[in-house]
């Protein structure tokens, strides 16, 4: 399957782009959990003629969050693809804190949610976001307000679907019991698997799982090389297939600012993997 429905309405293909990735600053390249996404590349042309060739290569979901350099990935985006094709779904997050560099700080008041929300219709260019995505729960608001005023928002015609990030099962629970969610946003790939019970929930209740850092193997780095020799394919385009294969709620998101990489991620699209290549993977 190709292709995923979100929220009803929302169709995409499998394989989107995050695009946390297009940010300067200090950090290691080879891992992304450590960069900083504090200031807008250095090589802005660059970055939006790689967003530009995304969306003309078939990606039609755009992750970003107002948290990644300071609202300017935001408003990158917006400068590479705005007016934006029918076809392109732009979803992004709020609730997190950025005083320098090395912080990311949960915050849900619900004020200051609805007012992260505007500023990214503002940064976006549009009038309603498609996707709005709590991107960390805070402990120190009840869910219900957090929910709340994404809700809020949804009912005066600003955002047309919620997600949530980095939430287990309980939490999605909880939060679909306030507005319906149609997304879910966690860390999930080949090396790191602890929300296995959130990706079978989310395919159960036909919610998307947009699983971010999808590629990365750990371990399993030895067993995706081997497959993916035996098949004519990358070990990337291997772990992206074992996810897409792992639930038809599954929609990876890998970034990178490399555009022959992008294409990469994106054939792995028809990667198919046999029973006994996703057992291995499993094990």
């Amino acid at each position: 399957m190709r292709e995923l429905t979100i929220g009803g309405d929302l169709t995409v293909r499998r394989i989107g782009y995050g695009a946390m990735r297009l940010a300067d600053g200090p950090g290691r390249p080879a891992d992304p959990a450590a960069a900083h996404i504090w200031k807008p590349p250095a090589d802005r042309d660059g970055a939006i003629a790689l967003l530009r060739h995304a969306v003309g290569a078939g990606v039609q979901l755009i992750d970003t969050a107002d948290a990644y350099t300071l609202g300017g990935n935001e408003e990158l985006i917006a400068e590479a693809l705005h007016p934006y094709r029918d076809d392109v779904v732009i979803a992004t997050k709020v609730g997190v804190l950025r005083p320098s560099p090395t912080e990311w700080v949960t915050h849900g008041h619900p004020a200051y949610l609805r007012q992260q929300a505007e500023l990214g219709l503002r940064r976006l260019k549009v009038d309603r976001i498609d996707l709005l995505q709590l991107h960390r729960i805070d402990p120190e608001y009840p869910l219900a307000d957090q929910v709340g005023a994404l809700r809020q928002l949804q009912e005066e015609g600003k955002v047309r679907h919620i997600g949530l990030s980095e939430v287990t099962v309980e939490q999605l629970k909880e939060a679909a019991a306030i507005a319906p969610i149609v997304s879910v946003q966690n860390v999930y790939n080949l090396a790191a698997r602890q929300h296995e019970e959130v990706v079978d929930h989310a395919t159960a209740e036909g919610i998307a799982f947009l699983p971010y850092f999808p590629v990365a193997m750990g371990a399993r780095i030895e067993a995706a090389t081997r497959i993916a020799a035996e098949i004519g394919a990358t070990p990337s385009q291997v772990a992206l297939a074992w996810l897409l294969r792992r639930s038809p709620a599954i929609l990876p998101i890998p970034g990178t600012t490399s555009i022959a990489h992008l294409d990469e991620n994106l054939a792995a699209l028809d990667v198919e993997l046999t029973d006994d290549q996703f057992t291995r993977l499993n094990a």
